[in-house]
């Protein structure tokens, strides 16, 4: 552990010695960039190939039993949902409250669930807090088990906001959207499924979400390998035994490798190590694990809370992550953590004469100092030296989701379970009988893929396996070629009526269940609205668009932090450029509760601005 330092006096930064910090800054940034460096590929995101034609069966759905028969439906309605995950029903259900019931939720899963209908891989779990990762809890009245929330029970949660809003009545599953196309004179949306489905919407909003489609690395050979093989986010418990809680017992006898140790893997693999005979990890880049210290809700402090405390606890959660000053935080995990170390450092110090220069300075070190107590754990609980030091993380806190996990790093302990470093370059290659790093091969029964999903698309037409075509029939493709291009991140000119629920050019903060809400209030408030006033047709300009686009791309603090990250896909790979690409680029640049507030200003000046009404 580091000793408290002094680096503010008078008012002034000071940089203490390396004794005194424990480690030299200048030599840490040269170590973060050297591994950095060595991971940085020149196809960028195109390392990844798309699960088409042969490989197909990766993305299929395990769980229905049961495929749904129907004759087709034609309907008018108000408003077309794409999308049964907690973004779309979150949009259903403040539609329902805002009196909206003409609607339909279109879903090609089998059930509501999104994220958590697909991954149900053993450990899975929120790594956000469940009091505010599950939404309406204030609505349902439903009180979590734990801080954080496993599988079965998020899935349970979203079955339970279905039932609560009579959303099942109104969705169709296992169908999938195949075009949209807007009638200009009509003032509507055409939109037909694989099921022959023609539903005519006043209004789309689309929220497939950018966690369902898994990718896969483009390693040669993968089409080679004899052995059994699938993605974690389609897990195969046919073949592992088990369920989501583990004791995977089929695996008793099996020689079993993954690749991935992102966020997916560090959950999975202490259920892997604990049933395999033998398992292989394979790294290109470790993740950062902290301490998770899960624990029961206690029902007494549950029945304390007060009509509206889920909202206050998220604006709490979401200030802290924004550097707004609270009176307690709320939450108090590793997220806040790091956040509070910096502020608490700041308050009452004088900080305000700091230059910007000098405040990146600081926050850096404050991250040097998170990290080491990070990596600090593995040569704590890891008994191989080398191994411990192999699964220590080199970048920055926010460079890739930090993970909490108190089994993951034990499993390392166990003599049937190898860490296999590719020292950055990733694997080899497959052959039939297994893995290949470095020229050793490793065979393999089973080839486990945590390998994550597409989330850096430029449009949603791939993503959600549908053609948008707007006005002139302009697809959406073609409009975003460049890349993204919305007004508030929800609309975009030329595609009228049309509402993307997302990230990217919006307010980001780490509880993605907390801006779709805050997305799904704003639209149904609109939406209303508009219905209230007879308005058919709204879209923004092209002034508008463009304004807020220079608004959002405009390069900041998180471009450079960004720029010096270990690739991924918060930095398209590393390649990003001009603020423009990769997960965490292109949003409102001071956060996302001001975002929000600036949606609800905009909102109630009641003028629309930056939109055309027709």
């Amino acid at each position: 552990m580091n000793k408290p330092v002094s680096f503010i006096e008078n008012g002034q930064l000071r940089i203490p010695a390396a004794t005194e910090l424990g480690f030299d800054p200048a030599e840490m940034r040269r170590k973060y960039d050297f591994e950095r460096d060595r991971r940085l590929r020149e196809e960028g995101a195109a390392q990844y190939q798309d699960i088409e034609d042969d490989l197909h069966h990766y993305n299929d759905d395990p769980h229905i039993t049961a495929p749904v028969e129907r004759a087709p439906v034609t309907e008018t309605i108000e408003v077309a949902i794409l999308g049964g995950g907690f973004g779309g029903m979150l949009m259903a259900a403040r539609l329902h409250e805002a009196g909206i019931r003409d609607f339909r939720i279109i879903e090609r899963a089998g059930d509501f669930g999104g994220t958590w209908y697909w991954n149900r891989y053993p450990g899975a779990q929120c790594d956000v807090e469940s009091y505010i990762y599950l939404p309406l809890l204030d609505e349902t009245g439903y009180m979590p088990s734990l801080k954080y929330s496993f599988q079965p029970e998020i899935l349970e949660h979203a079955q339970r906001i279905g039932n609560h809003f009579d959303l099942y009545s109104r969705a169709f599953f296992q169908t999938q959207v195949r075009e949209l196309r807007w009638n200009d004179a009509a003032a509507h949306w055409k939109v037909t499924t694989d099921r022959g489905d023609v539903f005519h919407a006043r209004q789309v909003v689309i929220s497939s979400g950018s966690l369902n489609r898994p990718k896969l690395p483009g390693i040669p050979g993968i089409r080679d390998f004899k052995g059994h093989t699938f993605h974690t986010s389609r897990w195969d418990y046919a073949y592992t035994g088990g369920s989501s809680t583990g004791n995977l017992d089929k695996l008793r006898d099996k020689r079993v490798g993954i690749i991935g140790t992102g966020a997916t893997a560090i959950q999975a693999i202490p259920h892997l190590g604990a049933s395999a005979a033998r398992l292989y990890v394979f790294q290109r880049t470790p993740s950062s694990v902290d301490e998770r210290r899960n624990r029961p809700t206690d029902p007494e402090w549950f029945k304390s809370l007060k009509k509206g405390w889920q909202q206050e606890r998220n604006d709490n959660f979401t200030k802290l992550l924004v550097g707004a000053a609270v009176e307690e935080d709320l939450v108090n995990d590793g997220w806040t953590e790091l956040f509070k170390s910096l502020g608490e450092l700041l308050d009452g110090s004088g900080a305000s004469n700091l230059t910007d220069a000098e405040l990146k300075l600081l926050g850096e070190i404050v991250d040097y100092q998170h990290d080491n107590r990070v990596r600090g754990r593995c040569d704590d609980i890891v008994k191989d030296a080398a191994t411990a030091q192999a699964l220590k993380h080199w970048y920055r806190p926010w460079c890739k989701r930090p993970c909490f996990n108190d089994e993951y790093l034990p499993t390392f302990n166990r003599p049937t379970v190898t860490l296999v470093d590719t020292s950055g370059k990733g694997v080899e290659r497959l052959t039939e009988k297994g893995v290949v790093v470095d020229g050793v091969e490793y065979e393999l029964d089973c080839l486990i893929f945590a390998t994550g999903f597409e989330v850096s698309r430029a449009t949603y037409t791939h993503q959600a396996e549908l053609e948008i075509i707007g006005r002139n029939d302009v697809t959406l493709g073609e409009y975003w070629k460049n890349g993204m291009r919305t007004y508030h991140g929800l609309m975009s000119h030329g595609f009228p009526n049309l509402h993307h629920m997302g990230f990217t050019q919006t307010g980001y903060t780490p509880n993605f269940t907390y801006q779709l809400d805050k997305q799904a209030q704003h639209l149904a408030k609109v939406f209303a609205d508009l219905k209230a006033r007879c308005h058919v047709a709204i879209e923004p300009t092209l002034t508008a668009e463009e304004d807020y686009l220079a608004l959002v791309m405009a390069p900041n603090a998180m471009t450079d932090y960004l720029a010096s990250c270990t690739p991924g896909y918060y930095n398209a790979e590393g390649s990003a450029k001009a603020n423009n690409d990769g997960f965490l680029q292109g949003h409102y640049p001071e956060g996302g509760l001001r975002f929000y507030e600036m949606l609800a200003e905009w909102r109630a000046k009641g003028d629309y601005a930056g939109l055309v009404i027709r």
